[in-house]
């Protein structure tokens, strides 16, 4: 691939991938069932927990610079395995978040018009929340497919232009907002409780889903180290102080139209940049050969990868024609809260154990510290969602958490320093990470886990059937290459010069 991109390139990129859905995709919708004003709570408290999993990918984004980011850093650290379960679960991310965009853009161009929600739908007489079919959403995703396909580089041009211009939209939104501002308008703030809010704040979560695609671009990078730390900083701290802002001002209806273009537009962006972003994913489990390697060819005129792009977006139009908003974001909701969960793991793992250097009694303190801090904040979780106004049960549950991540510093010494960057308080930090993102998961529904469940179990037997087989071929043909160069190696030395 071409090495087109900057820091400020990966900046707009991640602005223009997470803002133009979180806005206004789900924000009115958790506003209304869940968490009431107090909505710009679940922003701030899902924004904490996207910007600690954002310095673990920093580090791994300079430390690994390939365009598989999660996919990739998780194979290295966890190995096979646990990769193609996040493979499975970034595709599923991948599809269902593509199509929660596209059915909502649907949505908005229907109040631009000034007409029923559902009137450029076609209704059927399938399973409600499957009955309401939605062509516009194909047309759509193949127009931002094709444009995805033609040039990363003019791609880009376009998405930090939009991007920019969709900023100042926003900023007029939020100005207007607060120049007419009545508090009596904030009561009742927080309708049903502390328990609401968590609630939106594991549903938003999606909308901070977009900025792991910035790691995505490693290989078009000019100089990854430097350029991807920026962008996923950046562009982060942009968007988390714009949810919360745009959080409060998010009852303007004098300024619906003006709104639902903005939304158009910057959902827009959204497809066309996610469909860069994900192609790439794509690509690098492809050149593993998780799933069949034709995926992983890049056209040799546009440099981007054409087959990658087309799989992710044929899928995706496939589940936005059938499904409705409201079946698609708690399951990409956990999805999304589960990867970077074990990104904050694998960071741990990197730290903290090498192969052939680690002894192994440390790798078994490992297990059991990291086991004690996952098996805590699961507890957490559960008894939140169980008895949300105790507090008996804390006084145990995060003692133990506390202990787990106290005994990995002070009985296992890091094996590894970061050549260039590294995550500050790395310990606690990437353990605050796995607390806060299994929190989150824990207040979710139970049939977003169920149907997270499903789709695990179909993605376990592709890889027993499929999957473990290609990637044991490919390990085999790879070690047999290595093993003839070395032959070949020792016969040159042999023949001298």
């Amino acid at each position: 691939m071409k090495r087109c991109l900057t820091w400020w390139d990966l900046i707009w990129f991640g602005f223009g991938s997470v803002i133009g859905a979180g806005i206004f995709v789900l924000t009115g919708q958790e506003a209304h069932d869940h968490a009431g004003l107090a909505i710009v709570l679940s922003y701030v408290a899902s924004g904490v927990s996207a910007m600690l999993s954002v310095f673990c990918y920093m580090e791994f984004a300079v430390e690994i610079p390939v365009a598989g980011a999660s996919f990739a850093y998780l194979r290295v650290e966890l190995g096979d395995f646990t990769a193609f379960i996040a493979a499975g679960n970034i595709f599923l991310e991948s599809i269902v978040g593509t199509a929660a965009v596209a059915r909502s853009w649907t949505s908005y161009f229907t109040t631009l018009l000034n007409r029923h929600l559902n009137s450029l739908r076609i209704h059927t007489n399938l399973t409600n929340g499957f009955n309401l079919l939605d062509p516009i959403t194909v047309v759509v995703l193949a127009i931002a497919a094709t444009l995805a396909m033609i040039s990363t580089r003019k791609t880009s041009y376009f998405n930090w232009i939009a991007s920019a211009i969709n900023t100042i939209v926003i900023f007029f939104v939020i100005i207007a907002r607060f120049a007419h501002a009545d508090t009596s308008n904030l009561q009742p703030f927080m309708p049903h409780g502390a328990e609401g809010v968590f609630q939106a704040a594991a549903i938003v979560y999606f909308d901070y889903r977009g900025f792991d695609n910035i790691a995505t671009m490693a290989e078009e990078t000019r100089k990854s180290s430097r350029d991807i730390p920026l962008g996923l900083l950046g562009s982060m701290s942009m968007i988390t102080v714009i949810y919360c802002l745009m959080a409060l001002a998010h009852r303007m209806k004098w300024a619906k139209y003006l709104v639902a273009l903005r939304a158009l537009k910057g959902m827009t962006i959204v497809l066309l940049v996610g469909a860069l972003g994900q192609a790439r994913y794509t690509t690098h489990i492809a050149r593993a050969h998780m799933i069949p390697p034709w995926f992983a060819l890049v056209h040799p005129k546009t440099g981007t990868p054409i087959n990658a792009t087309l799989l992710i977006t044929i899928s995706s139009a496939i589940i936005a024609f059938f499904s409705s908003l409201n079946q698609l974001a708690s399951l990409l909701s956990v999805s999304t809260l589960f990867i970077f969960m074990m990104m904050a793991v694998a960071l741990l793992v990197r730290r903290y154990y090498e192969r052939e250097i680690t002894p192994r009694a440390n790798l078994l303190k490992l297990v059991a510290f990291l086991l004690i801090i996952i098996a805590s904040s699961m507890g957490t979780s559960a008894f939140w969602g169980l008895n949300p106004n105790g507090w008996i049960g804390y006084t145990i549950i995060v003692p133990l958490w506390f202990l787990g991540t106290l005994g990995i510093a002070m009985s296992l010494p890091q094996q590894r320093t970061p050549k260039v960057w590294g995550v500050p308080l790395v310990l606690w930090l990437s353990s605050l990470s796995i607390a806060t993102n299994l929190f989150l998961m824990g207040s979710l529904g139970s049939q977003a886990f169920i149907r997270f469940g499903v789709c695990t179990f179909v993605m376990l037997v592709y890889y027993v059937l499929f999957g473990l087989h290609a990637t044991y071929d490919m390990a085999h043909q790879q070690h047999k290459l290595e093993s003839q160069k070395n032959l070949q190696e020792v016969d040159m030395e042999k023949a001298g010069p």
